[in-house]
């Protein structure tokens, strides 16, 4: 019976260790605290009753933790004997080394506080760095050593060529904010032109469509016009009554001189062709305000009698037909626009330009204009700015003109201006698409010969390529500019956490 029992209590005193040491690993103290424990890789290092990473040597040990709850990253470092029994921190005299990438060593001091040494040094992220701790107490000397991997990964040159890494350089820039205004393009209106018949009639022909190119003076319709008709008649009349008062007057001025008649029929006469002179010129003026050539009056006389009321209507410009209002056996006005012809060699865009935004604009900027449809942009300058605000729109209008020899600026296109609102120099910038997300922090990837590290930046401005740098680097540095998702990629890869 008293062997049972000696064994029974064994096992339970086993079972009790193995339980104990399963809770020590599993559910480390301190959690409440704010203290956390240093972090290299998988967690399997020494724990101290803070549940973070315990340095033994000799008869000191100490535990080093860093406090992040409500201050900056500071560290606390708790000393024990080789019993783990606390020892005063006064009696310990302490400094820690952090050996970044990149040759960087930053040197914490720390002085006593409570139970624990507090480091005088805020301990900068990433916290991914070699540590070296140095300690005396009593006159002994001891020292530990350790690395802390966070946010860094080793690339070859081989790995960040195949992941397409560009590598950029922090340094000075000149960046631009920009102002992105709604437009439209529209014909230019001081080449565009309404075509009207001047005369009223009947369509005998269309020989032009909508989107046809025209040179100045190609026949685009015929109408049937009695009026022009009439015109031309009263034309043809005029030139015959025209050359009868001429012969008139040639027979009575050699009869004058003969002394045959008296000097008042000569005057009559020349008086009659004068007034006969005046009636065609203006019959003739009709015609050609009517859009007659003046170089087929001449032979007008000599045309066949169908011919009168055929009136050709021509291009009054070199361009494009933008719209055609007219079919054959229509019956038309004088003043109704049966074509409108735009040269679209060079085109508007109308800008409407905010109130608030006025102050930007200014005539001679250029402005880039771009077309998501047509997934192209040109560049122009403002050439018009409205004095006028609109009630509702609560805009004004500006425009500027773009060369169009393809005709690809079709009117009607909606399009966005973007206008430079300033150009400002920064010290310090990194490229926009380096940016990461790396726990909270905005980052970019730092790169030390073969090592990537994640760097939290301060950032100030952009201007959609470039950022402003505010703290975090320096000019110089290199970084992982085009595809750095890659390195964070392969970070998360390594499966570092931020136990501390």
């Amino acid at each position: 019976m008293h062997k049972k029992t000696i064994v029974s209590v064994a096992i339970i005193a086993v079972v009790g260790v193995a339980l104990a040491a399963a809770i020590l690993r599993t559910a480390p103290p301190g959690s409440a605290t704010g203290e956390t424990a240093e972090a290299s890789g998988p967690l399997d290092y020494p724990r101290g009753p803070h549940g973070a990473r315990l340095l033994s040597d000799g008869g000191l040990q100490v535990e080093m933790t860093i406090y992040e709850t409500g201050v900056p990253p500071q560290f606390r470092i708790y000393p024990y004997d080789a019993a783990m029994k606390p020892i005063p921190p006064a009696e310990v005299d302490l400094v820690v080394e952090l050996h970044r990438v990149g040759g960087r060593v930053d040197r914490i001091t720390f002085t006593p506080e409570a139970d624990y040494l507090r480091g005088n040094e805020v301990v900068e992220e990433p916290h991914s760095f070699d540590v070296k701790v140095s300690a005396t107490r009593s006159g002994g000397q001891h020292a530990w050593s350790y690395s802390q991997i966070e946010g860094k990964v080793q690339l070859g040159p081989d790995q960040v060529k195949s992941a397409g890494i560009v590598i950029n350089t922090v340094g000075p820039r000149t960046m631009q904010t920009t102002l992105e205004l709604p437009g439209e393009v529209k014909a230019d209106t001081t080449r565009e032109a309404h075509v009207v018949p001047r005369l009223p009639g009947v369509v005998l022909q269309v020989l032009k469509q909508e989107g046809d190119r025209v040179r100045r003076g190609e026949l685009m319709a015929v109408i049937n016009s009695r009026e022009l008709a009439d015109a031309k008649s009263a034309y043809i009349e005029a030139t015959h009554h025209l050359e009868f008062t001429r012969v008139t007057l040639d027979r009575e001025e050699n009869l004058w001189k003969k002394k045959i008649s008296a000097e008042r029929e000569y005057l009559q006469a020349k008086r009659d062709f004068e007034e006969a002179q005046l009636t065609q010129d203006t019959a003739a003026q009709k015609l050609v305000a009517l859009g007659v050539p003046s170089s087929s009056l001449a032979g007008m006389d000599s045309q066949p009698r169908e011919a009168l009321p055929r009136f050709e209507i021509r291009a009054p410009l070199d361009g494009t037909v933008v719209e055609r209002n007219v079919t054959i056996g229509e019956a038309v006005t004088a003043d109704e626009t049966i074509f409108r012809v735009a040269d679209l060699s060079s085109v508007w865009v109308e800008v409407r330009v905010y109130a608030k935004d006025l102050a930007a604009v200014r005539q001679g900027q250029e402005a880039t204009v771009v077309s998501s449809d047509l997934a192209t942009e040109a560049t122009g300058r403002i050439n018009y700015i409205g004095r006028l605000v609109g009630e509702e729109t609560r805009s004004a209008t500006a425009r500027l003109t773009l060369p169009n020899a393809k005709g690809e600026w079709r009117p009607g296109l909606f399009v966005t201006v973007k206008l430079v609102r300033e150009e400002t120099h920064i010290p310090l910038a990194v490229s926009a698409e380096a940016i990461q997300t790396f726990r909270d922090w905005q980052v970019v990837f730092v790169k030390y010969g073969d090592w990537f590290e994640a760097r939290p930046l301060e950032l100030g401005r952009s201007d959609g390529k470039w950022v402003e740098v505010l703290s975090g680097l320096k000019a110089g540095d290199q970084y992982a500019a085009a595809n750095s998702f890659a390195v964070k990629a392969e970070i998360g890869k390594l499966g570092a956490t931020h136990d501390h």
